[in-house]
């Protein structure tokens, strides 16, 4: 490891120590490498601003960072042991190129706020994909509602037959929940677009920085104007962030139990796309949904990330260093959560349904809460009703599209009003 930005004079550094305090932080500073780049383009511009650097300087400092950028895109420079994180390498590579200039670009800055706004940035784009995958989900599942409206599935309570339900009202549901998702990680990211940078250890600087100049120039919605706010905002945001992918990962969860049971064998009513199964090391008759089953794993990982995040939290305030380990939770839930959203939609586009198996499940027991509202709807009072149709001597092979066509009550079958979800969906794009 290069020489650490605060290390003094005198003072023995433990290699041990050292290991424990740098953590994981050179490899998940590889998530924020870039977003640092930006922000330190941003405050060097600021800087300038305010006559701390030349112009001169300011055109070395915004050509080395762009160099220093393309290298990392290209893989030509890559975070490791050597720096102690992301904000020492960027410093280390203007101080090696440019020299005096580069060693002023830390000028008016801490690495509580460098972190902070390179977490921000990287959290605002981690939520638009996040709403975009969101928002195909929810495209996917309408327009297969529209098109299997009427097609029959049995519907369940306690896993037990309930009702005639239809693949057009399963796609409804998720096709509205995760519209639902698309609109809480845009408001989750509307919260968190406030610029920190600035706001140095949490108590500003005794220099006029133009915080509001780097606030346009990095895209921020507004300024995050409390210095120490900023530093308190660590973590909260980060939460926030991770219940709005939270709430998209519960509904990947609950939509892959469904498919979990619909592709077994004693239900049947669902084929996966092959690509979608694997096969068993043993058992040569085995196609397993291993994706599906995956993708309902990943909510545990997203809110094992939650829990982390609040228990740590547990601070007063100003910056601690217990903070560190913010970084973790986040770049693992939106790891596992972006990558199992990103299968998602092709899975949807292409699974079947098996519709005699479906159909061979309605049974005449299903049909009984029509019998029940059928009877009430003559005049019977509906708990007399109700007790008639429980009756089994008076259950038959019911006509399930006559049922579901029967079923005429807002978001039913026969009333399934697409084109309120299609407005909700077109208000997001």
């Amino acid at each position: 490891m290069s020489q650490l930005l605060w290390q003094k004079p005198g003072v023995r550094v433990d290699a041990r120590i050292q290991r424990f305090l740098a953590g994981e932080d050179v490899i998940l500073d590889r998530e924020f490498l870039r977003y640092d780049i930006r922000a330190s383009r941003a405050h060097a511009q600021g800087l300038q601003r305010i006559g701390l650097l030349r112009d001169t300087e300011l055109a070395g400092i915004e050509r080395e960072l762009s160099a220093l950028d393309a290298a990392v895109v290209a893989r030509e420079f890559v975070l490791d042991e050597r720096f102690e994180d992301c904000h020492s390498a960027i410093e280390a590579w203007l101080i090696e190129r440019l020299g005096d200039a580069g060693k002023k670009i830390h000028t008016g800055r801490s690495r509580n706020d460098q972190i902070l706004v390179a977490t921000r940035l990287w959290l605002k784009d981690q939520l638009a994909r996040v709403d975009a995958l969101a928002r195909e989900v929810a495209e996917v599942s309408l327009a297969r509602a529209e098109a299997e409206a009427m097609l029959a599935l049995p519907g369940y309570t306690h896993i037990q037959r309930a009702m005639v339900s239809s693949c057009g009202m399963w796609w409804a549901a998720w096709a509205e929940a995760f519209i639902d998702d698309a609109q809480r990680a845009r408001d989750t990211l509307a919260l968190i677009d406030a610029n920190p940078l600035g706001s140095a250890a949490g108590y500003g600087i005794n220099l006029p920085l133009d915080r509001d100049y780097t606030t346009a120039a990095l895209g921020f919605g507004r300024l995050q104007v409390a210095a120490t706010y900023a530093q308190l905002s660590r973590g909260k945001f980060e939460l926030a962030a991770v219940e709005a992918l939270g709430s998209a990962t519960l509904d990947l969860r609950r939509l892959a139990w469904d498919l979990s049971q619909f592709t077994s064998a004693e239900y049947g009513f669902v084929a996966l796309p092959a690509e979608y199964t694997t096969g068993s090391s043993i058992m040569p008759n085995k196609r397993n949904p291993d994706v599906v089953e995956l993708m309902r794993a990943v909510h545990a990982s997203v809110a094992a990330a939650r829990t982390e995040l609040e228990q740590l939290l547990s601070l007063p305030s100003g910056y601690h260093r217990d903070l560190q380990f913010t970084k973790g939770a986040i770049v693992h839930a939106f790891a596992r959560g972006l990558g199992a959203l990103e299968l998602l939609p092709d899975l949807l586009r292409n699974l079947e349904w098996r519709s005699e198996r479906m159909q061979a499940a309605l049974e005449p027991s299903m049909y009984a809460t029509d019998l029940a509202v059928d009877l009430a709807r003559q005049g019977m009072p509906f708990r007399d009703a109700y007790r008639e149709a429980a009756n089994p001597a008076r259950w038959a092979e019911g006509d399930s599209q006559v049922s579901l066509q029967a079923r005429v009550s807002p978001g039913a079958a026969a009333n399934l009003r697409l084109d309120v979800l299609r407005a909700r969906l077109k208000g997001l794009r």
